[in-house]
């Protein structure tokens, strides 16, 4: 269980100029993720874009973040796809590379029975020796998972925990309560809120540009200090705000180029920020008293 707790970058994928993969830009968000404290890496994930990527793109970044990481800290892989056939030949390459846990979302599009699903995360925890957190996004998947189910899914040996991306922490604390593996928050604008319920730690997309204030929120309720938690995480959901307006991954990448990054723009058909936004968000970023990439 150990390396499983703080606060983890959802990392984006950078694109340069003719839509490859960026990979220097990659390398200099996950190293300053790491000078500012962050405990871990989960890649491919939604921010990653996961869905726009080829199996061997997603591969290719993996390569990219553990040659970069090396043993400084923990990286979590998604390697959910709809069929189970390439979700195990993405967990093999995982295990191959050397990753600290894979994860994966339930198998969307088709209405999959329960019985379908739970399948599904057995023969993906069972077709290697690396540990596998389950991906709870319902928003994303259209999937309901109750606490029985979430009890019954993490009885399996080597399913050690849920990246639990909802609202209702009633289940979260549930989940962590009664089954005692690993929980992470899945949305960054409530993760005081899961760290008071339960939660190890967090899996955030603004970790890749303020990842400081999202390890005070965690370091500050650590030390017991509330009141000052409170205020990180009031900070933060002030600039999640102001970036629903343009669309997470959009937002984020734009952010990043205005720091010097070259990121590009999200894939298609995500429609990247046209010159008014840029303003606009150039503008909201003045009134959010951050030290961007400093």
């Amino acid at each position: 269980m150990k390396g499983f707790e703080g606060a983890f970058t959802a990392l984006i994928t950078p694109f340069d100029e003719n839509d490859s993969i960026n990979e220097t830009s990659l390398r200099k968000i996950i190293r300053y993720s790491l000078d500012n404290g962050i405990s871990g890496f989960y890649v491919c994930g939604s921010t990653g874009e996961w869905p726009l990527l080829t199996l061997d793109e997603r591969k290719r970044v993996l390569e990219i973040v553990k040659d970069e990481v090396k043993d400084k800290s923990s990286i979590i892989v998604n390697v959910g796809c709809i069929s189970t056939k390439f979700s195990i030949d993405l967990a093999k390459h995982a295990e191959k590379v050397g990753v600290s846990a894979i994860s994966s979302f339930p198998p969307i599009y088709y209405k999959f029975t329960r019985e379908e699903i739970k399948r599904y995360y057995f023969d993906i925890a069972e077709s290697t020796n690396v540990p596998l957190i389950i991906y709870y996004i319902p928003t994303f998947t259209n999937i309901e998972m109750s606490i029985d189910y979430f009890l019954e899914l993490l009885s399996h040996k080597n399913i050690i925990g849920v990246k639990y991306t909802s609202m209702d922490l009633f289940i979260l604390e549930r989940i962590k309560t009664l089954s005692n593996k690993i929980v992470f928050n899945g949305f960054d604008e409530v993760f005081l809120g899961g760290l008071s319920l339960g939660a190890d730690g967090m899996i955030g997309s603004t970790c890749n540009f303020i990842p400081d204030l999202i390890v005070s929120i965690y370091n500050s309720f650590k030390s017991g200090d509330l009141r000052t938690a409170y205020v990180y995480q009031q900070k933060v959901n002030r600039i999640i705000r102001d970036i629903l307006e343009f669309g997470v991954i959009p937002a984020i990448k734009e952010i990043l180029n205005i720091a010097g990054f070259d990121c590009g723009r999200p894939r298609g058909p995500f429609k990247p920020l046209d010159g008014d936004d840029k303003k606009r968000l150039s503008s909201l970023i003045e009134k959010w008293d951050i030290k961007l990439f400093s």
